[in-house]
């Protein structure tokens, strides 16, 4: 008898706040309303002045799986919920670290660490929660060794920092933080 005085209270006490946690954040990790359904991810232009030819295609492809694979929306193609697009503006790689190599001809100035820097303006349109929509530029980079040729910096670097643009407009959009 004392055991279920004891239990009802804390029962009860566990489904308000369980109520009030689900009210307020999904436990799929998304704040999107519940009406939404659909988005449409255009395909981003690569507008940057120097042009990396795959960039564009492998970034649209990258944001279009995170959000299809992460979330219960479907895509399409007419009158969606969610409209994502926009272009990449900057593509850069320049040195960080310079060293200097002297040999008996004379001296050698390098660069020992080099930076990549990406930025993509993107545009978002909520047609459910208006208020959410926004155009923002999102930027990143990655500072890596001189000494790797142009195909590693395309396989592993520029690899890296989409992922990171794409887990910030993803996380902007989904989760709201």
């Amino acid at each position: 008898m004392k055991m279920n005085r004891l239990l009802n209270p804390f029962l009860g006490l566990v489904l308000l706040c369980t109520a009030m946690l689900q009210s307020c954040y999904t436990f799929t990790g998304s704040s999107l309303s519940p009406e939404t359904k659909t988005v449409q991810i255009n395909e981003f232009i690569n507008n940057a002045p120097l042009v990396n030819p795959t960039l564009a295609q492998q970034f649209s492809t990258d944001i279009q799986n995170r959000f299809l694979q992460r979330t219960t929306l479907k895509g399409t193609k007419e009158n969606p919920d969610l409209l994502i697009e926009g272009e990449i503006t900057d593509y850069s790689i320049s040195p960080t670290t310079i060293s200097s190599n002297v040999d008996a001809v004379g001296g050698n100035i390098q660069a020992a660490q080099n930076k990549l820097t990406i930025s993509v303006r993107v545009h978002y349109e909520n047609k459910i929660e208006p208020d959410k929509s926004f155009d923002r530029t999102f930027t990143d980079e990655a500072v890596f060794s001189s000494d790797l040729d142009i195909n590693a910096i395309e396989a592993s670097q520029v690899k890296l920092v989409n992922e990171r643009i794409i887990n910030r407009i993803f996380n902007d959009i989904v989760a709201n933080w």
